[in-house]
């Protein structure tokens, strides 16, 4: 840590240096925080990876408490085969969530007085899931008009899946069978079961769980085809209290993909804010997305990242590599048909063609809000897009020029921008975003009156 220290300020000129060389990097600045999911006490993550009729689902496990109350029910499309199912590392959704991340970045105003650098001004980076016992059991299944279409273990999981002629009968059978299912399941079951869909039920086998050394349940990945491409997400309202918030990965070998029942909506983006938000960013994030999802009634899916996964600019983790990526579940990457997304050069330079677009989908619902489950289409839109938040630094050299004069006037209207920007991004109070701003221009420090006060001529 005490290194990293020392070379900051190194790293820092440097990166000052590169700013101002003519050489053409995409990216003149760098990132410095990212809006991940650790951000939110309870988050969902969910990756899609689908090409035509076939979807691999990987589910992360957020569930909190003893392993062996551990159970989910999912509907399923068709009835799943143990080779369909595995579990993978947790690690792999880590790195995904990394990678698209909102995120915070810095640039560096250039000495205005140093007319060889005039036209080097930082630009904003383009926007860039007992046998006698068993037979007695099937009779009582029937009974109830439940089918046992499969059952097998992978890993520390104990498998199931279940074909069921009518809910109240699946209840009764989950709960008979030691399934801890909440109260309102039956109505939320009916649907599913009109729909001939299958449920994929798990719980944790103790034994081997202990076995496998691991401290916490990992991710459970399935494969399917089926034309329709959709998410179930009413099952998870169930036992919830508050609002849920849900990252849904979706790895395409086209574009971006959208929700079709709910509008999906850009997160606010590019947008410069005040230097003090560096340290503050995680309460900036969580505020912004509470703002624009208040705003937008509450019911719509908002899309925080897309782009190509052999680029980043700028890069808050390094892309997949094509292990990994595989691990993530895009079965595509051995076709021999060449990519249709262009490769964009990033900051930390070009990456292989990766056939993979990356769609980041951040849905915070409720059940009056969401009342249907989600269903997505792939596009062929290619067009880059993150949530990025711009810190631009004032020079702080002598400023001897009639040039740097005006570059120091500027500057109180410019911070007065970012005050108001953060405001309504947020909804903080604008007199407390200013007493936060003090600045120090050039070699004179300013409190945030004296600036604003300087702007309006008054000082």
């Amino acid at each position: 840590m005490k290194i990293f220290r020392l070379l900051t300020p190194l790293l820092l000129a440097i990166v000052a240096v590169l700013c101002f060389a003519p050489a053409a990097w995409a990216f003149c600045g760098f990132y410095v925080a990212k809006a991940d999911t650790k951000l939110y006490n309870k988050a969902s993550q969910v990756v899609l990876a689908r090409k035509g009729d076939r979807t691999v689902m990987t589910m992360a496990n957020d569930f909190q408490g003893e392993v062996k109350d551990f159970a989910i029910v999912i509907p399923v499309p068709t009835v799943l085969q143990k080779e369909q199912v595995r579990v993978t590392q947790t690690k792999i959704i880590e790195r995904l969530d990394a990678f698209s991340a909102p995120r915070l970045v810095e640039y560096f105003d250039p000495d205005p007085c140093a007319s060889a650098y005039s036209d080097n001004l930082p630009q904003s980076a383009p926007a860039p899931s007992a046998e006698k016992r068993e037979a007695g059991r099937a009779r009582g299944d029937r009974s109830l008009g439940v089918t046992v279409e499969a059952r097998f273990n992978v890993g520390e999981y104990d498998i199931l899946i279940l074909s069921a002629k009518e809910s109240g009968g699946l209840e009764t059978w989950l709960k008979r069978n030691g399934y801890k299912i909440p109260r309102g399941a039956k109505q939320l079951l009916q649907p599913y079961i009109r729909s001939s869909m299958k449920f994929f039920v798990a719980k944790v086998n103790l034994d081997k769980f202990e076995e496998s050394g691991y401290q916490f349940l990992r991710p459970l990945q399935i494969s399917y085809k089926s034309p329709k491409f959709m998410l179930p997400i009413r099952l998870g309202m169930i036992n919830a209290t508050t609002e849920q918030d849900l990252i849904v990965y979706i790895l395409s070998p086209q574009g971006q993909a959208e929700i079709t029942n709910y509008r999906t909506v850009k997160i606010p983006s590019d947008a410069n804010i005040p230097l003090f938000v560096k340290d503050e960013f995680s309460e900036f994030y969580k505020s912004m997305f509470q703002t624009v999802y208040t705003k937008e009634n509450r019911k719509v899916g908002f899309l925080e990242y897309a782009w190509d996964m052999g680029s980043c600019d700028p890069c808050s983790a390094d892309p997949l590599t094509p292990e990994e990526l595989k691990e993530a579940g895009v079965f595509w990457l051995n076709d021999n048909s060449p990519s249709n997304v262009p490769v964009r050069p990033g900051f930390r330079g070009s990456f292989p063609s990766s056939s993979v677009f990356i769609s980041r989908l951040h849905v915070r619902y409720t059940r009056d809000k969401f009342p249907e489950d989600l269903i997505f289409q792939q596009t062929a839109n290619s067009e880059s897009f993150q949530g990025r938040y711009v810190l631009q630094h004032p020079f702080q050299g002598e400023l001897k020029c009639q040039a740097g004069r005006e570059y120091k006037r500027s500057l109180p209207k410019r911070f007065e921008q970012e005050a108001q920007t953060l405001a309504k991004l947020t909804n903080w109070k604008i007199q407390d975003i200013r007493n936060k701003m003090n600045l120090s221009v050039g070699n004179l420090t300013y409190s945030w009156w004296e600036t604003f006060l300087s702007w309006l001529g008054l000082n």
